[in-house]
């Protein structure tokens, strides 16, 4: 009796901490989260009731946009990413880029060019309880087999991405413009528009000029904003309904939605467009998964946002009509006098929220594109040690704040602006139906009509929304188009200048019979030091070596080939990103080792990197000696199988690493050599980048252990390599298309990628190599 009290009484306690754990982070999640969709109260109405329907003024026209707007918040935020589209998590990341890469691992719909079998066994790479060995249906091989299919998939997801970038620009901008527009509110003074937009600027480049702090500084300031701003446009809309016409609520019911289009017919259709503002910033439940939980954005949702809202905009209904003249400004007119003020500052505050999630969100977007080949490379800035996945990258920061100013000082309306911004907020939505359709088939396995009866029902109803947006392209909604249609056009340049590059570098690889002829040697003087050959390659040898050795008298004696590449998940656990193999014959002490990274993790620079290459590759010499022992000959090659090493101390290594003391510090730098010039430079080169200095290490040999003669030659080469010094060899290529090229291939491989390459940060400054440690070769790439 008194076990079953006290394992109730642990349950209890285990039950109140998990809710108190889930109440907090749905608390949080309303200042990243919900602070676009919070403010769209502040345009939805003036944007639909804009263009020949404010020729329908009348109670039934309001009672109709209501009930539109009703349904819509119901069905899409609702039923579709609150029930349905938050199941689809990527190891808890939400998103476009987290749908495509479930796709990719669940079929082979893939385009990135150096992926391997052994990426699959990554603890991250299925989701638990899915079946590896389903049977492969018609229609998932029909994918797998047309590469064209598989293109069109992968400029699908960037057309949705591009779109996102294009909500970064128009979120700050209709947000801080329609929260200033109660400046020009006769009753409190009346601004002009040019004022309203100058200070729109103002507000506009401060936000963005504060973007490099990161958002955790003001995190917890965000949520009681906008929980404070919820309530209060829920209680207002709930004393407007009481005030002016408590008939409203007969406008839930579908009946009016019917009237209305009866009424107004093309031009209601049209009106749709504003009632998609009203949904605008769903996306960003789904987008920002990562941060939260799904059970807490649901709780969140269902608990405060969707009451809220609901009640705002029936506030909103009903003091329209009555007042049917108050069309411009309806939101900041239905507030009663004496709350104005509170409600003016309150409002600009929530817009400032919502616009800071769409830019963390953007550059989130874009880091994922990086990752996938298809983004130039950017900086990349990790603003938050306790919260990961927190980045700020500058060069989209300033170009999206001279958007913003552009279209701010451009178009000086919100309802022009809303037109762009409803486009694109649909556009993802649709991108978002398409691929749920397909994760439902090959992730979810069920069967092919559900997909079907998703697709239709909520593909329709968008398509609706997104042929009434198309309707306002030339009032405006071009703006989106235009911004997607550049950043896909600089997106799809660089992915296929860089899988062109790729193929090259695959088709004229270096046979292992070339090398194996040379002998141990290579054909030239052996130097004492390790050389990192940066490569794309997986496999084989990059033709960057031939050319560097048939030009070079002497190569170092321990050749390490690095490919630093991206895998189809969030994030690649610590214990598992190194694979370490051999090339060629042990004599020639040649290695290969891959770094894997997901798309959500970020590249730092690791301090220790050259130490734990050491510790990693004496562990696969170790590893490998075991083996070929149990199988009775230490000359048996494993060349070309590849193993997952983990080292975060010298355990299993056969080494012992100890910190270097002030009087060993000649003989154990990090990147030292036993030149006391290039020491001293080596020293003056650290003291000017004024960064932390590197951990300084010395590995020894266990004296004590028994190892293999030949293990233990190969180790004090090892070692007696890296006391030497540690260079880092990159390809400085230049890629031009061949002559017998047709034009657009000219055009894009000599014009465009040559100038984002130009214009972009070097491979050496990403991958943070040190530039006193750096040998480049120039080598010429004719696709």
């Amino acid at each position: 009796m008194d076990e079953e009290i006290a394992s109730a009484a642990a349950r209890q306690g285990q039950w109140k901490h998990e809710y108190k754990a889930l109440s907090l982070l749905a608390f949080q999640s309303f200042g990243v989260v919900y602070g676009d969709l919070s403010t769209s109260p502040l345009y939805v109405f003036k944007s639909a009731l804009s263009g020949n329907l404010h020729n329908y003024s009348d109670e039934t026209t309001i009672f109709g946009l209501l009930s539109l707007i009703f349904w819509t918040l119901t069905l899409i935020p609702l039923l579709k990413y609150v029930i349905i589209v938050l199941a689809a998590d990527d190891n808890g990341e939400g998103g476009t880029f987290a749908l495509y890469s479930l796709l990719c691992r669940h079929a082979k719909l893939s385009l990135l060019p150096n992926q391997q079998a052994a990426d699959e066994e990554l603890s991250t790479y299925y989701q638990p309880g899915v079946d590896r060995a389903a049977v492969s249906s018609p229609f998932k091989r029909f994918l797998e087999k047309h590469k064209k299919l598989r293109t069109c998939l992968l400029l699908f997801v960037l057309f949705g991405a591009c779109m996102v970038i294009g909500d970064g620009v128009l979120t700050p901008t209709i947000s801080v413009l329609s929260a200033l527009s109660g400046l020009q509110d006769p009753g409190t003074g009346g601004l002009g528009n040019g004022w309203v937009v100058f200070i729109a600027c103002v507000v506009l480049v401060g936000l963005f000029a504060l973007q490099h702090r990161g958002t955790h500084r003001v995190a917890f300031m965000f949520a009681p904003i906008v929980v404070l701003w919820l309530l209060s446009i829920g209680i207002i809309g709930l004393y407007n309904i009481i005030r002016w016409n408590p008939r409203i609520c007969l406008a839930l019911s579908p009946h009016y939605i019917v009237k209305f289009f009866k009424t107004t017919g093309r031009d209601g259709w049209i009106a749709l467009g504003g009632v998609l503002l009203a949904v605008t910033g769903t996306e960003a439940m789904f987008a920002d998964l990562g941060h939260f939980t799904a059970a807490s954005i649901r709780l969140a949702f269902v608990g405060v946002i969707y009451p809220c809202l609901v009640l705002q905009y029936m506030g909103q209904a009903a003091f329209l009509s009555k007042n049917m003249s108050a069309v411009h400004d309806s939101f900041y007119l239905s507030i009663p006098r004496t709350v104005f003020w509170p409600m003016f500052v309150l409002a600009s505050l929530a817009a400032i929220v919502g616009s800071q999630a769409i830019i963390s969100a953007t550059f989130s977007i874009v880091k994922q594109c990086l990752s996938l080949g298809c983004f130039p490379r950017v900086k990349v800035v990790h603003t938050s040690r306790w919260i990961y996945g927190q980045i700020y990258i500058p060069e989209i920061n300033w170009i999206l704040m001279v958007l913003c100013l552009a279209v701010t000082v451009g178009f000086r309306d919100v309802t022009v602006i809303g037109n762009a911004y409803g486009l694109a907020c649909i556009t993802v939505m649709f991108v978002t139906t398409w691929l749920m359709a397909l994760i439902i088939i090959f992730v979810w396995q069920k069967n092919i009509l559900l997909a079907l009866l998703f697709l239709v029902f909520f593909g329709s109803i968008e398509g609706a929304y997104l042929s009434s947006s198309f309707i306002k392209v030339p009032q405006g909604g071009w703006t989106s188009i235009a911004f997607a249609f550049v950043f896909m056009f600089i997106m799809y340049v660089w992915h296929y200048g860089t899988r062109r590059k790729y193929l090259f570098d695959l088709q004229n690889k270096v046979s292992m019979k070339w090398i194996l002829t040379l002998g141990p040697s290579l054909g030239i003087m052996r130097v004492p030091g390790i050389g990192l050959i940066y490569t794309e390659l997986v496999t084989g040898v990059p033709a960057i070596f031939s050319h560097f050795v048939t030009n070079l008298p002497a190569f170092h004696q321990v050749l390490v080939f690095v490919c630093v590449k991206s895998v189809p998940v969030p994030y690649v656990p610590a214990e598992e990103r190194y694979l370490i193999g051999r090339i060629g014959p042990r004599q020639y002490r040649m290695y290969r080792c891959i770094v894997r990274y997901g798309y959500k993790d970020v590249q730092k620079d690791d301090e220790n990197f050259e130490n734990h290459l050491v510790m990693s590759i004496a562990k696969f010499i170790q590893m490998e000696a075991e083996e070929a022992a149990s199988s009775g000959s230490y000359e048996s090659s494993n060349e070309g199988r590849m193993a997952v090493i983990h080292t975060t101390d010298a355990t299993g290594t056969g080494l012992i690493m100890r910190d270097s003391n002030d009087s060993a510090a000649g003989t154990s730098l990090t990147r030292s050599s036993k030149s006391e010039t290039l020491q001293s430079l080596q020293s003056i080169y650290e003291q000017e980048s004024g960064g932390i200095s590197r951990r300084r290490v010395r590995f020894q040999i266990e004296q004590e252990e028994q190892i293999n003669p030949q293990v233990r030659d190969e180790l004090s080469d090892l070692l007696e390599a890296k006391e030497a010094g540690v260079a880092y060899i990159i390809g400085h290529s230049y890629v031009k298309a061949r002559k017998n090229s047709n034009l657009f291939k000219s055009f894009a491989i000599n014009y465009a990628y040559s100038f984002l390459r130009k214009n972009c940060r070097g491979p050496s400054v990403t991958l943070h190599i040190p530039h006193i440690s750096l040998i480049e070769v120039g080598m010429i790439y004719y696709v």
